[in-house]
């Protein structure tokens, strides 16, 4: 199976052209507070350059239901990550909106398994998410085997195919890691990111 990769954080045309072009399968775009949040009305732009094969994520952080389902409506993504404490109620009214769902989880003592709350998919952040920071791969088990679960936090062209080796995730996520700085995304570093990332998967496959 063909190693998911998702590109996250995107504000402009060109980071869009760029990462679509390198093979992602997800783009992101934030809508939360940070230095690469965008509003409603440009993400649809953006989305609107997107073929229907690469999915567009709105990523959402402790934002009442209400903000997120009209923010996903406007924007017209075709999936919803969430960053936070939201419950399985939570999710269950949010998936009437046939939106994909993705809870964010960070990575801690108990290991989550894809599903709890009624999520499509789990990404697996840092301990700090949004840090950028590495973390330690290979302490223990990362998340359920065989799930729909990405791995996230500090991954850059260098080490993803190593992460990629060591923990054989379902697919992997960046954002920071291909930033020329913050906030503003390298065509270069895309491109080497996915090559990097698949390199590791057919490695390991």
């Amino acid at each position: 199976m063909t190693l998911f990769v998702k590109i996250c954080g995107l504000r402009t045309e060109q980071d869009v052209d760029t990462a679509v072009e390198a093979g992602a399968d997800a783009i992101g775009f934030v809508f939360s507070d940070s230095p690469r949040r965008i509003d409603p009305a440009t993400a649809a732009r953006l989305a609107a350059r997107v073929p229907e094969s690469v999915v567009t994520v709105g990523v959402f952080r402790r934002e009442p239901l209400e903000y997120v389902r009209s923010v996903a409506a406007e924007s017209g993504i075709g999936a919803v990550q969430l960053h936070g404490p939201e419950d399985r109620d939570y999710y269950a009214e949010l998936a009437t909106g046939g939106w994909t769902l993705i809870r964010a989880a960070a990575f801690g003592d108990s290991v989550p398994r894809c599903g709890e709350l009624g999520e499509d998919m789990l990404l697996l952040d840092a301990p700090v998410p949004g840090s950028g920071m590495a973390w330690d791969w290979s302490r223990k088990q990362v998340a359920g085997a065989g799930e729909k679960w990405l791995l996230a936090g500090g991954l850059t062209p260098e080490n993803v195919r190593e992460a990629v080796d060591v923990t054989r995730p379902w697919g992997v996520d960046v954002s920071s890691g291909v930033e020329a700085s913050r906030g503003v995304k390298d065509p270069t570093l895309i491109t080497a990111f996915v090559e990097a990332a698949r390199a590791g998967a057919h490695a390991t496959g």
